[in-house]
């Protein structure tokens, strides 16, 4: 299974690089479907989602889908899914992207289809595959309006992969408040591994194996009484 979980999209060359080695094809011969799902319930301008989905198109695919996942028979969507070699979901919440998958009993053929195919996340729609994706996990990180907002109080994860946690956009200018002073509250509380990423990095998940690539900054706690991991540059 390859995944590039990214903050922000693919903003640099270091992604970039990342995805074509991941595909291991030029983009101009394979197809991409581009999920915008967790964007819905984010209200608010959405201009950020056409320039990421602008700059997603620019990179001059074969076939550029736009798949959401309510709505539709679970057998289409996942044909849909099947007919692509680059899953991307994209931003907004990611506690409606998690409920569409599982409310919609896409979750296995969903998994089963990501087996032999890339998925590239931006900020919510990286945020899926933690086991810790749960009512708790968002008590700790601050997020348990985003999920209220759908009228509900628990969620599943749908995927359930590991047991680390994916907080994006740190320093990020749209998000002020999400500092060292932000990440240190949120992992001095936090019972469960959880990345800090930057809008110019990613989590690269490759055959098992985890990584970070970055041309920006982010933060690794392991738990909450393990020192820090950070880096810059270390994709």
């Amino acid at each position: 299974m390859n995944l590039l979980l990214t903050s922000g999209g693919l903003r640099n060359g270091s992604m970039l690089g990342a995805l074509r080695d991941m595909l291991g094809r030029p983009f101009a011969a394979a197809n991409v479907v581009y999920i915008p799902t967790a964007s819905v319930a984010q209200p608010g301008d959405h201009g950020w989602l056409l320039e990421d989905m602008n700059r997603l198109h620019g990179l001059g695919w074969r076939e550029f889908d736009v798949l959401d996942l309510n709505g539709l028979p679970p057998q289409v969507v996942l044909e849909r899914l099947r007919h692509a070699d680059v899953v991307y979901g994209s931003g907004g919440n990611h506690y409606h992207l998690a409920r569409s998958i599982t409310g919609n009993d896409l979750a296995d053929g969903f998994l089963e289809a990501l087996e032999s195919r890339v998925y590239v996340g931006l900020s919510a729609g990286s945020m899926i595959f933690s086991r810790n994706l749960t009512e708790h996990s968002a008590r700790v990180i601050g997020d348990s309006a985003d999920l209220h907002l759908l009228g509900a109080t628990t969620v599943e994860s749908p995927f359930g992969l590991f047991d680390w946690y994916l907080k994006p956009h740190l320093y990020s200018p749209d998000f002020p408040e999400r500092d060292d002073a932000w990440a240190d509250r949120i992992a001095g509380q936090a019972d469960f591994p959880i990345y800090f990423i930057d809008d110019e990095s990613a989590v690269r998940v490759v055959d098992g194996t985890t990584d970070v690539v970055s041309e920006g900054r982010w933060r690794f706690h392991p738990d909450a009484s393990a020192e820090v991991t950070s880096g810059a540059d270390a994709g």
